[in-house]
């Protein structure tokens, strides 16, 4: 054997050295069987952790001896049978021998303390095996090493004992009690029932004895420090004190980690009760903290009559304690100033956590009791604990402010249930817990002077947000209870704050932002406001086409209204902060409306967004977020803006309008450069700032040359950047992505800027004053020219697609003769993706621009279906492509119905497209037969359907001209009653039609109306036919086949589909 172990020595020595290339995964190898195979490595693994040499020392590597320890924790862990007597005897005869050479009269592992920890680990799995039946003497065992001998009694208690005895009992806690723990294991039977076994026997035979040996070793120990810190000399040995406050820490730990599920009556006594209290104000931080969680577990113990649990709470008294603690911590906290103290924040913490569990078992007991007189003595005291818990929520320190939000979410929520079953007024001490409550929820909201946001890092600002929001959360709760209480105190402060800086008072940073904060809520928390205008104006009810032309500076403002004019008054927005700043910037744009009844508010804060305040200020950061608010402003204000200042802006905007592009360094060889250079953020939000220049270019159409001129003046840089970057392309060719880059900038740009301008009437009207055309012809001209040199990057063509669809709408059929060359430019490179954001765009197009896409359309759709026809015949080779199959066939029925439905059909039919008609309708003939994908068969029948309203009505249909965009197409009255008829009866019956499904059911429904719509479009002609013709053919009762028709002929759509699902539901079922 010793053999055996000089090979595992050497094998982990080996292990451990990564030098030892060659043969470093041999060992690791090695070492893993003997692990895995512990089951016969146990004897190995025992003697390589014990053996001494001669002279008492470990014969073996610390590091070998810890391998030992997890051969035999593999081999004790899930072992669940009972050990041979001899087996049995072994380990435990040698483990007790350990103990007391090393732990009775040795340094417990002093050179190697890991080995403690692991050992009372690998002891504890001993223990869970055998105590039910072979060791139940294993605590009286362990209790002969902690009590001294006669002469050495005047020592007290074997430390090292005493520590593995923690040790060993918290680790059983940890394995039979511990929910976390559990539940983080895979679910074992075997395991259940041996913890179970395990927990009642230490109940019924050593829980008395375990908690006397920790409690009187605590005190003992308790008892030492004391002495030791009155009289330092009094010590026998180095560090004692030290060793001493070691020992009732862990002891402190060990009781608590067994209150929660051994007999409350052993636990709470009057010997431990102040012994607690005692160690809870203790100068040692670690007993302080450990003491706070035994106390925890304590209050929060499941007991099953409210009665005891009432009780328990009252022998406790924890609320004049921490009422106490809380006031000697703050205290201190105060003392120290700046000098922060994170333990002392830590223990702070930790009384907020226990005064928040007090609370909320409180609380149960208020809400589940059905005894008064305990829910009256539960409720005066969680009104005595209210004060703390104020006091703790108003901690400057996020951590500890936050350990009473769970009772206070309980309270308030108790608050709002007696609210919504009593009319009465609050009492009087409900009340002023509101408005106590409501003023430290205020002073939380505010920043903290340091740091300041323009310093503070993300994590700082993202905590202090979410802070935030919690205590909105809060204060909503407050508002529901009671909404005046709430919006006085938010409206005062904020006015207070705004009126104070108006005055000249000096105001703090912090002050100023938490006021325009609250104005910015303000519309949020008034549940009474209007809607609109309404908000923040007293005005009566006006007409919509009457709104523009109303003067409503002659009515008063609304609370809100007040708030906001003060707000702008007050110049505010000068404040010579960014983080004051932009709150003000965040408030105007997000209630313009009030500017619409306060018109003469709107120019001043326009001059702040656009000078040094706003959009000029240094930070970059804060330039970004600018753009976009000053984009909603104007966006929001277009109507409202006087016209003579809109080339004011513009000009003193210009110098933000130039493009900069910059290509990352390349750190990992997989990220593409260029969609890495592509993807700024500063440049997407200075795309706000272009459709922003277009909105007021937009605005000055009654002075068509002017209008012509401002916006040559900034296009014009514009293209002469993107001709500069094209040639720099065509010369340096892909290699070179900068020139790319600004491409692609430049053409987003010149597509927001278009975004900008009102979309090309539907109707044009004589009035109606048109945009300067010609400019962004030659917009889309330019773009085009790019596009067809750099169509083979994707960006490039995601680019122009947004381009185009902007210049489309704003110029209409003006630039459509522009389609045809930009469809095959976007569809000589494409991935699926873009081919149906291809088709979505031509969608919309047909939507705002319908007959003038005619041509277009004739010119693109048999090249588009055939590159549809091409994709969706390729094989599917995984997720991805399946994904884009159906997605490219969504699309492309989406647009084929969309033609349909704007009336466009003729095109499938011109002389350019008519060879492939059939084509067409047989593909589509095929997809509403695939019951594989309802949503499509579903769209197929759908297109199927209105074919037939338009070109399969009888001649006396046509003739009479009742219905706009029927056509005469002869010969496809044939395809119906060939094709059609035999699919609309062929889908249902197939034996993958699945009833159930949701969808299929809409699928019947749809083949119901395509035969009702046969019937309606050939009249008497299909009624013989379906009569005397079909359902015989199909072998119908001649009865049932009249039933049909006539049904068929006579009901409305709804009842007919429901008779057709009837129908074919139970002929499934008969067959």
């Amino acid at each position: 054997m010793d053999q055996e172990i000089d090979r595992i020595v050497q094998a982990i020595s080996i292990a451990f050295d990564h030098t030892q290339i060659q043969l470093h995964q041999q060992a690791l190898a090695y070492v893993s069987t003997i692990q895995q195979n512990a089951n016969e490595t146990w004897r190995i693994a025992l003697k390589l952790f014990v053996d001494q040499n001669a002279d008492g020392t470990r014969k073996y590597p610390s590091q070998a001896r810890f391998f030992a320890l997890r051969v035999l924790d593999e081999f004790l862990d899930n072992r669940f049978e009972r050990f041979d007597d001899e087996s049995f005897s072994t380990i435990q005869q040698t483990l007790i021998s350990y103990i007391q050479s090393e732990y009775v009269l040795g340094a417990a592992e002093a050179d190697a303390p890991f080995l403690r920890n692991k050992f009372s680990h690998t002891l504890t799995l001993f223990f869970l095996c055998t105590y039910d039946e072979q060791w139940p003497t294993f605590f009286s065992d362990l209790f002969t090493f902690i009590q001294p001998s006669e002469q050495n009694a005047q020592k007290g208690f074997n430390r090292h004992v005493s520590l593995l005895f923690f040790h060993i009992v918290l680790e059983i806690s940890g394995e039979v009690a511990d929910q976390i723990i559990k539940s983080a294991r895979s679910f074992s039977a075997a395991r259940h029932t041996r913890d179970g076994k395990v927990r009642d026997g230490v109940r019924d035979r050593d829980a008395s004895r375990i908690n006397e040996a920790v409690l009187t070793i605590v005190s003992e120990g308790a008892k030492r420090m004391e002495e030791l810190r009155k009289n330092p000399n009094a010590a026998t040995e180095p560090k004692e004190l030290d060793h001493a406050i070691e020992v009732v820490d862990w002891g402190v730990r060990t009781f608590g980690s067994y209150v929660g599920w051994i007999d409350i009556n052993l636990t709470v006594t009057p010997t431990t009760v102040p012994l607690l209290f005692t160690l809870l104000a203790d100068s040692s931080l670690p007993i302080r903290l450990a003491t706070s969680v035994a106390l925890l577990r304590i209050v929060s113990k499941g007991l099953k009559e409210p009665s005891d649990k009432l009780q328990l709470l009252k022998v406790l008294s924890l609320g004049q304690v921490l009422d106490a603690l809380e006031t000697k911590t703050r205290t201190q906290q105060i003392e120290r100033g700046e000098d922060t103290d994170e333990g002392e924040e830590s223990y702070r913490e930790a009384l907020g956590k226990l005064l928040n569990v007090l609370g909320q078992e409180l609380a149960k007991l208020i809400d589940e009791c059905s005894n008064e007189e305990i829910r009256t003595e539960a409720t005066n005291y969680l009104l005595q604990i209210q004060p703390a818990m104020l006091r703790f929520l108003a901690d400057d320190y996020d951590d500890t402010c936050s350990t009473v939000f769970p009772l206070l979410q309980v309270i308030l929520a108790g608050y709002k249930r007696t609210r919504k079953i009593s009319t009465e007024p609050l009492d009087e001490s409900k009340r002023s817990f509101l408005t106590s409550l409501l003023q430290v929820i205020l002073i939380k909201m505010k920043w903290g002077e340091d740091p300041d946001p323009e310093d503070a890092d993300e994590d700082d600002i993202a905590e202090f947000d979410k802070m935030r929001k919690d205590l909105r959360v809060f204060l909503d709760s407050i508002l529901s209870i009671d909404q005046d209480l709430v919006t006085d105190a938010v409206r005062t402060l904020a006015l207070n704050t705004i009126a104070a800086y108006q005055s000249g008072t000096t105001v703090k940073w912090n002050d100023a932002e938490l006021g325009v904060y609250l104005v910015y809520i303000f519309g949020e928390i008034n549940k009474t406001g209007g809607k609109g205008r309404a908000a923040f104006c007293q005005a009566p009810a006006v007409d919509r086409d009457r709104r523009k032309t109303t003067d409503y500076s002659e009515y008063p403002l609304t609370p809100h209204g007040e708030m906001l004019f003060s707000l702008v008054q007050s110049g505010i927005a000068s404040y010579p902060n960014r983080a004051v700043a932009l709150q003000f910037f965040e408030t105007v744009s997000r209630y313009s409306d009030f500017f619409k009844v306060r018109k003469e508010c709107i120019i001043p804060t326009l001059e702040a967004m656009v000078d040094t305040r706003g959009l000029h200020n240094k930070n970059s950061q804060y330039r970004s977020r600018m753009f976009y608010l000053f984009h909603r402003f104007i966006k929001d204000l277009r109507n409202e803006i006087p016209v003579e200042i809109c080339t004011t802006i513009i000009d003193s905007i210009r110098d933000l309008l130039v493009i900069t592009a910059e290509i990352p360094e390349e750190e990992e060889p997989e990220i593409d450069l260029l969609t890495e250079a592509i993807q700024n953020s500063t440049f997407d939000s200075q795309l706000y700032l272009f459709e922003t220049i277009g909105i007021l270019c937009s605005l000055i159409y009654k002075t068509p040359t002017q209008q012509s001129s401002v916006l040559l003046s900034l296009v014009k840089p514009l293209m002469d950047d993107l001709s500069f970057n094209f040639q720099a392309f065509r010369t340096q060719g892909p290699s070179d992505l900068l020139p790319i880059v600004k491409v692609h900038h430049i053409v987003m740009a010149l597509g927001n800027i278009a975004k900008g301008f009102p979309d090309y009437p539907p109707v044009l009207h004589a009035d109606y004053i048109l945009p300067p055309l010609d400019v962004f012809t030659q917009m889309a001209q330019a773009i085009l020219v790019c596009l067809e040199a750099m169509n083979i990057f994707k960006p490039i063509r995601d680019a122009t697609r947004f381009a185009f669809a902007r210049i489309l709408a704003t110029a209409g059929p003006t630039v459509t003769h522009f389609i045809p060359p930009l469809m095959s430019n976007l569809l000589a490179h494409f991935e699926p993706s873009e081919l149906v954001d291809f088709m979505n765009f031509i969608g919309l197009l047909i939507h705002k621009l319908n007959k003038d896409m005619f041509d277009v359309l004739d010119q693109l759709i048999s090249p588009l279906s055939s590159h549809i026809h091409d994709l969706l015949s390729q094989p599917i080779t995984g997720t991805d492509d399946q994904r884009a199959h159906v997605e490219t066939k969504k699309a492309y029925l989406t647009l084929l119905n969309s033609i349909m439905a704007s009336k466009l059909q003729g095109i499938f039919i011109s002389e350019r497209n008519s060879a492939s008609f059939e084509n067409l309708i047989q593909s589509m003939q095929q997809l509403a037969e695939d019951v594989s994908d309802p949503a499509s068969e579903k769209a197929a029948l759908t297109f199927l359907n209105r074919c037939v309203t338009v070109w399969g009505q009888s001649s006396e249909n046509v003739a009479s001209g009742n219905e706009e965009g029927i056509e005469s197409l002869p010969g496809f009255e044939r395809f119906i009653y060939e094709r059609l008829v035999p699919t609309a009866f062929r889908v249902p019956s197939m034996p993958n039609f699945n009833f159930k499904d949701g969808q299929m059911a809409v699928v019947l429904h749809e083949v119901a109306n395509l035969l009702q719509t046969i019937c309606k479009s050939r009249g008497t002609e299909s009624f013989n036919f379906f009569l005397n013709v079909f359902l015989p053919s199909q072998n119908w009762p001649q009865e049932t086949a009249l039933d049909f028709t006539t049904k068929l002929r006579d009901l409305d759509s709804k009842s007919f589909r429901k008779y057709f699902t009837d129908l074919i539901r139970s002929s499934r079922s008969s067959s």
